[in-house]
């Protein structure tokens, strides 16, 4: 077996010779260079903001591994560390979740509900819109790889967008291993935008990617090509090392991050996969020389290996020890590039939602009544099973699956509607697995929560996540622990979505050499991002459009928030 070092770095060495950059040979959790003036409220303006969003990364996770970081989520621990930071609304996928870290909005104002949802009155045939994607271009469909993607859905400005509104030479580049990841992060007018694929790197439908985002592309595309043997379990992973069984024979728990070669499906499911994202950001900042003009410029970094690992093996297994040792590496070494430019940057870094272990190891693990959806909850089999009940129309229910959004028939009569909805809403509320199902109608008429978001009711999290042009007729919640996938073994045991807080909670760090470290455990959200980095820079922002707020990261009592 390979060791992890030299596994994990292949990849970010061999795109850092082709790209011509300035690799390090370990990672370090501070950098070697003299140290900077101590920030103060008169300091003027970093040159570079970084904002780094790690799919999936919960503030569950941060915790069980915090004390084993050294690399890049070590330095980011040593700086302004707010630990429960939430993901405050009730759909906590990836695309709403990443729409909300740098507009300052709910899903409510930003319209990106879900990562899926339905819009019966679309002339296109399939009803189903992916969140990033122009449903108007002819020939598509919202399926993987059929979909052309866009930030249309998107209904709010980005920082970026903001800065450069300001000042039209600020540059604005997203990298992510998910093209929603990209797009709701990097918004409107990003001079760079781009996404891992099989092939590579990719940008939108007619798009070409820069010279340098080619080479990038075409070294992945090269790395891809190679399998990977497995990785060597480091000695503090050995207590993560026990095989679970799943559905259709096969264990997880145990795994060592092996993939054969061109599987993109492994290659994303592997540190490999944020140290591609990495370099290519680190390649892009080079060409561009951003941070180095008159301008504070805005490097956005998407991570979805962690999110791939959690879906894939769940969170607690040998995998996700090995990605988390992975990923403290890969940003510590990025980190250490952009300290040889000698550019005053800082940092921010979050994730788009938390995320749950697979019920069968939670079983294992002193939650006995952890279990897997009823299939009968599928949106499917129950409209079916209403339809044919009361003799009505079919398809009779929309969704995207056994929980959240969930439409009726734009065919049928108000009558039918009546009876339909009715039977429904017994049908779900009866059921053992369901916590609520709340309809459109009353949460319509519920106020977006002002308050601290840990003490939020159930109303509070579903109504900040409605918007009333795009949500479903009725939202249904799932009790605590119980996973929305049938069975394991399909490849995915494990996911997130849901309303409590294993999928809500997500660390908020922010750094910047000279910056006084502190901890504030008190909750925040990820809206207050926006805000926060916008007062880092001075850039004016109305506190009426969003509904984020600006959080001081100077230690004592003068304020970052100008």
């Amino acid at each position: 077996m390979e060791t992890m070092p030299v596994t994990i770095k292949r990849l970010t060495f061999a795109l850092a010779a082709t790209l011509s950059l300035a690799a390090t040979g370990t990672s370090l959790a501070q950098d070697s260079s003299p140290p900077a003036q101590k920030v103060t409220a008169a300091t003027p303006p970093p040159k570079l903001i970084v904002m780094v969003a790690v799919d999936q990364f919960s503030a569950d996770i941060f915790a069980e591994y915090r004390g084993s970081f050294t690399g890049g989520l070590a330095r980011l621990a040593s700086g302004v560390v707010f630990p429960s930071g939430y993901q405050s609304h009730g759909a906590t996928e990836t695309c709403p979740g990443h729409s909300t870290i740098l507009t300052g909005n709910h899903p409510a104002h930003t319209g990106i509900i879900a990562n899926n949802y339905f819009d019966l009155s679309t002339a296109r045939e399939d009803k189903r819109l992916y969140c990033a994607e122009d449903e108007s271009v002819a020939g598509t469909t919202s399926g993987s790889g059929k979909y052309a993607a866009s930030v249309k859905h998107l209904l709010v400005p980005t920082l970026g967008d903001l800065m450069k509104a300001r000042n039209p030479e600020t540059q604005v580049v997203s990298v992510a291993g998910k093209d929603r990841a990209a797009i709701m992060m990097g918004g409107h007018r990003a001079d760079e935008l781009m996404w891992l694929v099989p092939t590579g790197l990719t940008s939108y439908r007619g798009t070409a990617l820069s010279p340098v985002a080619a080479q990038a592309g075409a070294a992945i595309a090269a790395a891809m090509a190679q399998p990977r043997l497995p990785l060597t379990l480091p000695a503090d992973c050995a207590a993560k090392d026990i095989a679970i069984p799943i559905d259709k024979g096969g264990t997880v728990g145990t795994g060592r991050l092996a993939r054969e070669a061109n599987n993109f499906r492994g290659f994303m499911a592997s540190p490999e996969a944020d140290g591609a994202v990495l370099a290519t950001a680190a390649a892009l900042r080079a060409a561009r020389k951003m941070g180095e003009g008159d301008t504070t410029d805005l490097l956005i970094v998407g991570l979805s290996a962690t999110d791939y690992v959690g879906h894939t093996y769940g969170t607690e297994g040998s995998e996700m020890c090995l990605q988390m040792a992975g990923l403290d590496r890969e940003l510590g070494d990025f980190f250490v590039r952009l300290d040889a430019t000698g550019i005053d940057y800082a940092v921010a870094l979050t994730a788009d939602h938390g995320g749950h272990d697979l019920p069968e190891r939670n079983r294992q693990n002193a939650w006995p009544a952890a279990e897997r959806v009823d299939p009968a909850l599928d949106a499917d089999k129950l409209g079916k099973a209403v339809a044919e009940k009361l003799g009505l129309p079919q398809p009779l229910l929309y969704s995207d699956g056994p929980f959240g959004d969930m439409y009726l028939s734009k065919a049928l009569t108000p009558a039918q509607r009546k009876a339909a909805s009715d039977e429904l809403l017994a049908r779900w509320r009866a059921h053992p697995q369901v916590e609520a199902v709340v309809t459109a109608e009353e949460l319509a008429q519920y106020p977006i929560s002002k308050r601290s978001p840990d003490v939020w009711t159930l109303m509070d999290k579903l109504r900040a996540s409605y918007n009333p042009q795009r949500s479903g007729d009725f939202l249904v919640v799932l009790k605590p622990r119980v996973t929305p996938i049938p069975e394991s073994g399909l490849g995915y045991v494990a996911t997130h979505g849901s309303v409590w807080d294993y999928d809500r909670r997500v660390p908020m760090l922010f750094w910047r050499k000279g910056l006084a470290g502190f901890e504030q455990p008190n909750a925040v959200m990820t809206v207050d991002i926006l805000p926060t980095l916008a007062g880092l820079v001075g850039l004016p922002v109305d506190a009426t459009k969003i509904d984020g707020r600006c959080l001081d990261l100077l230690s004592g009592p003068e304020s970052s928030c100008r």
